[in-house]
């Protein structure tokens, strides 16, 4: 045989020089679940080995993964039932959690990239995205009116970033401009593109207690059964002035991430969602898998599918393997 392919596999050196894909630990974007108090950390049942902090040792762990290289993190506020409405007002507030973490690690860790989520699900009572309607449907344009406001507060406070994650129509124009507006030119979005009606986000919700009350999301997040559409909705962020893309979830959607790069110019993100970490936590579990060497392999594929960036909460426990 002239062709032998295995020529190029048979040693680890020869086999690390035709390597394709590298994964390092810039390419991840830790997710933080933010819980008010001090000293506090509690579990999540459903995500093991991940945990809402407090502030205080937010900036701890934070630090600690800044040393090993992480060089950005997104956070996600956890609050009690109580302080919750229908319209979810405390997004707005400049002293909520989100707006107090970014003042403090801007503060701290001036050289780590912060990315802040803007959607209402943490903060309404009926855990939707946004504000509810006469047809008891999300209100498209009540809610990007909130949502603009909130990137300003988050911008102000010190995020790097603003992620969207609510898949409202014109929302990325609307907070671009409201940013440019308040003087916030260089504070960036990273779009939700793509961001399907999923099964996949069950732990998340459990962790914010965003549980819907009423119906489900699929008005406003994406068919799954769809890949063009994520194409339209990929050119029309691009077009309002998105500055990164993201497809959510990643590992069911490596398809999506695949055709959104060979379509933009724009740096593509993926994001590994709760459900993709529980259940390989949970063949871990059940003594079938070893998570630290599936979660290697998930986030490889999802690399080689043209992610730039990945937000997963496997990163922690992989940085080793990767030196």
């Amino acid at each position: 045989m002239l062709k032998r392919p295995r020529r190029n596999r048979q040693s680890p050196s020869i086999r690390s020089l035709m390597q394709e894909t590298y994964l390092h630990p810039q390419d991840f974007v830790v997710p933080f679940f933010l819980i008010e108090g001090n000293k506090q950390k509690q579990n999540i049942p459903s995500m093991p080995q991940v945990h809402k902090f407090s502030l205080d040792l937010l900036l701890k762990e934070a630090e600690s993964l800044h040393k090993k290289g992480i060089e950005a993190i997104a956070l996600f506020p956890s609050y009690p039932k109580e302080a919750k409405d229908d319209v979810g007002s405390l997004s707005l507030s400049p002293k909520g959690l989100v707006p107090q973490a970014l003042q403090l690690l801007k503060k701290e860790l001036p050289s780590l990239t912060l990315i802040a989520d803007v959607a209402l699900d943490p903060y309404t009572s009926h855990g939707h995205d946004g504000v509810i309607g006469k047809k008891l449907d999300v209100d498209n344009d009540k809610t990007v009116d909130i949502l603009m406001k909130a990137a300003v507060i988050y911008g102000m406070a010190g995020a790097d970033f603003v992620a969207p994650s609510d898949m409202m129509d014109g929302r990325v124009e609307a907070i671009r401009r409201n940013l440019d507006n308040n003087d916030l030119t260089n504070t960036g979005i990273i779009s939700y593109t793509a961001k399907y009606a999923s099964s996949l986000y069950g732990p998340f919700r459990d962790t914010l207690g965003s549980s819907l009350s009423f119906g489900d999301k699929k008005s406003y997040q994406m068919n799954p059964a769809n890949s063009r559409e994520a194409l339209l909705e990929a050119s029309l962020d691009e077009a309002e002035g998105a500055d990164a893309l993201m497809i959510k979830p990643a590992s069911f959607y490596l398809d999506i991430i695949s055709k959104i790069k060979d379509k933009s110019n724009l740096p593509i993100c993926a994001y590994q969602v709760s459900g993709e970490y529980a259940m390989i936590r949970a063949g871990e579990e059940k003594g079938i898998l070893d998570a630290n060497k599936v979660f290697y392999e998930s986030l490889l594929s999802i690399k080689r599918a043209g992610a730039d960036f990945i937000f997963t909460y496997a990163a922690p426990f992989i940085l080793d393997s990767l030196r």
